[in-house]
């Protein structure tokens, strides 16, 4: 297992750093700018001619090489992912309590698997908004918890399962004491050197503190928070980076312009200015072609060659609930990414698009397993479907398989992380 490590071990730092989208994009732009990319801001005028570059909105980044060479209607090749992981969210008016305790107020974010997240060591982490506009980013450390109620007073609760009110039972504790002394958004300002009075705004999430790790007999799995869906975060960022090094930083040896897209709110529906449903993407490739004098027909001729590499998480087959799974397709940890496939176009892939990642996975040496749902268990969906409608590109969706995802700690193989970079690199090669 040892040439999973060197990924597995940047992978665990990624995400480490990343306990909000705010500070994954923070994250991806700090390793864009080691790597000589340069970040520009959208009310700019944007430099044209060839070069690595990127903008952040929010919680979401685009990235993108223009190689020597572009034309009006070079196409584009990107890899999409995104930032968000489902959780819980600070309400408005956070500082609670009762009986002596001091509670917060979270709503709950995306779909989270709620008893995942009882008895852990938790942590607040986000942006803060100041009267000016400043944003600051913020995370606490441990801080708080869900305390689960003991089998002493539930007796029942192992023959007749665990039920959660989200809003009765998911209060976290965050101290002990009188609730006019305690101020959690005031904890907050502090850490971020601010006056709780110039804290206007603030967008601040939970997040398991435990640190990734290694497990297994032979180290040969993976477990950590937000997985979903910051393995395809990383896999994506590294390739682009690997793609701007191999191919001389300003992409002399590209015949198309590799992009990385990582938006937000992918949890909640895409639907917001930095989500895929809304036009961050869209817009940025429009940019691009304007710098390269592509007319409106030259952009729309440059999209119908592009494709689109849509990374998110996966299910592995689980083998306590077996029959939850299509019997013929049961994708193993460390056998490699999924390619996602659903008739009913909850993921974009269709046969062309198989056959390109066929040829990407070939390419890079990385074996891929094929992941479609059980006829009696509806799939979900991700950003694939989205940016196919939204773009008009052709779309695969890909991802790594997990075992418990949208828990506060998700299961993956040691050696899957490392085959979707290497097939997302790939991709975004030069295609012979």
């Amino acid at each position: 297992m040892t040439s999973s490590r060197p990924h597995l071990d940047d992978l665990a730092r990624f995400i480490t750093a990343s306990p909000s989208s705010f500070h994954a994009a923070a994250e991806a732009a700090r390793r864009l700018d080691e790597a000589g990319f340069t970040r520009l801001v959208e009310t700019d005028a944007w430099p044209t001619g060839p070069g690595a570059r990127y903008i952040v909105r929010d919680g979401a980044v685009v990235a993108w090489i223009e190689p020597t060479g572009a034309g009006a209607t070079t196409p584009f090749r990107v890899v999409g992912a995104h930032t968000d992981s489902p959780g819980f969210k600070l309400k408005p008016k956070p500082t609670t309590g009762t009986r002596g305790w001091l509670q917060a107020g979270v709503e709950v974010y995306g779909g989270p698997l709620f008893n995942s997240w009882l008895d852990r060591d938790l942590e607040f982490a986000g942006r803060l908004v100041s009267r000016t506009g400043e944003t600051s980013l913020v995370r606490t450390g441990p801080l708080l918890r869900f305390p689960q109620l003991a089998v002493h007073l539930d007796r029942g609760v192992n023959a007749e399962g665990l039920k959660l009110d989200p809003q009765r039972h998911l209060n976290p504790v965050v101290g002990a004491g009188p609730l006019d002394e305690a101020d959690v958004l005031g904890h907050l300002a502090a850490l971020a050197g601010l006056a709780p009075a110039d804290v206007t705004g603030y967008d601040v999430v939970v997040a398991d503190t435990a640190p990734p790790a290694r497990l297994g007999l032979d180290g040969e799995l993976f477990a950590a928070g937000r997985m979903d869906n910051l393995t395809s975060t990383h896999a994506g960022l590294v390739a682009l980076i690997e793609t701007a090094a191999s191919a001389g930083g300003a992409g002399a040896e590209l015949d198309h312009v590799a992009v990385f897209a990582a938006f937000d709110h992918e949890e909640v529906g895409s639907a917001t200015p930095s989500g895929a449903a809304g036009p961050m993407l869209e817009d940025v490739l429009a940019r691009v072609s304007d710098g390269l004098g592509a007319t409106a027909t030259d952009h729309r001729r440059a999209l119908a060659a592009s494709w689109c590499l849509s990374a998110d998480a996966g299910h592995a087959v689980h083998p306590n609930y077996p029959e939850r799974h299509d019997p013929a397709n049961q994708p193993i940890v460390n056998g490699g990414p999924l390619l996602k496939i659903n008739a009913n176009q909850r993921y974009a892939t269709d046969g062309l698009g198989a056959a390109e990642w066929s040829r990407a996975c070939e390419q890079a040496g990385v074996p891929f397993q094929e992941f479609v749902s059980s006829n009696a268990v509806p799939c979900g969906s991700t950003i694939g479907p989205i940016t196919a409608t939204r773009l008009g590109i052709r779309t695969i969706d890909v991802g790594v398989p997990l075992l418990g995802m949208h828990s506060a700690r998700e299961l993956c193989g040691a050696d899957d992380p490392g085959y979707l970079s290497r097939a997302a690199a790939a991709f975004l090669a030069p295609v012979a």
